[in-house]
């Protein structure tokens, strides 16, 4: 079976702030074995004036093999450029976009805001699908704060009233870290799990929890793993936004860990 893995660059953000070192990041992803990349926080690629193009992207990833199944943009972006972020994407040649949280214009309003924003993000929406392109949702832990309504959650609005063209881009460690059932959340979010977050929880005595490679924490991935793949989950996105030693290596053995298991 095909890798399923991919690097979420996030992770690497420290090495993509220019071309030379975006494209040795992109080699060094290459020989660890990693199939794919989500492009997100690549400095080299931002601003108005970017060194690096959405074309000059293409071809570096294309020169190392690598495919680009997601990316991280923001809403304002998505919802005001709609047409220049489907050229961009299918540049690119990829069909999923993902924002990384909720905008501020809906956070403030907890609750309401989140519904609002289910209100205004179809005909957005609408737009990228028609293009080919997918739209996800990233959570963090915030979104699983307590809605005011009994038990029900932030992110139990986006589960229940985002209907599908709202997919949902679980990372895994958040909703650990929020005091959520991971499994139970991707059990929930079935049919809509296009590409999701991997991230581990380890435990240091100084420091108390901490973000770990893959394996090398306390998420129980004998049970986590196959649920994903019951769910349908195509692409898992490998990220640890802070990294106790040389982040190459944690996504070495993070890939290790997963090949292993069958990803």
């Amino acid at each position: 079976m095909a890798s399923k893995l991919a690097v979420q660059l996030y992770t690497v953000r420290e090495f993509t702030k220019t071309a030379a070192g975006f494209a040795d990041t992109l080699a060094r992803i290459q020989k660890i074995g990693y199939p794919a990349v989500q492009l997100s926080a690549v400095g080299c690629m931002n601003g108005e004036t970017p060194e690096v193009s959405a074309v000059q992207a293409r071809k570096m990833l294309d020169d190392h093999g690598l495919k680009c199944v997601a990316t991280h943009r923001g809403w304002e972006q998505l919802a005001g450029q709609t047409e220049q972020e489907i050229e961009f994407h299918n540049t690119l040649g990829c069909n999923y976009t993902a924002i990384g949280g909720m905008a501020a214009e809906y956070r403030k309003d907890k609750a309401d805001g989140f519904r609002r924003f289910l209100a205004d993000a179809p005909p957005v929406l609408q737009k990228l699908k028609a293009a080919g392109i997918d739209f996800g949702y990233h959570n963090h832990a915030h979104e699983f704060e307590r809605s005011g309504n009994g038990r029900e959650t932030l992110y139990d609005i986006l589960i229940n009233e985002g209907g599908d063209l709202v997919n949902l881009e679980v990372d895994v460690y958040w909703v650990a870290h929020a005091g959520a059932n991971p499994e139970r959340i991707i059990e929930r979010g079935k049919g809509r799990l296009q590409v999701i977050h991997f991230k581990d929880k380890e435990v240091v005595a100084e420091d108390g929890p901490v973000m770990a490679a893959i394996g090398e924490g306390n998420l129980d991935w004998d049970h986590l793993i196959p649920a994903c793949e019951a769910a349908g989950v195509q692409w898992y996105a490998i990220e640890q936004d802070v990294c106790r030693r040389d982040p190459f290596d944690c996504l070495r053995s993070s890939f290790e860990f997963l090949t292993e298991r069958g990803l």
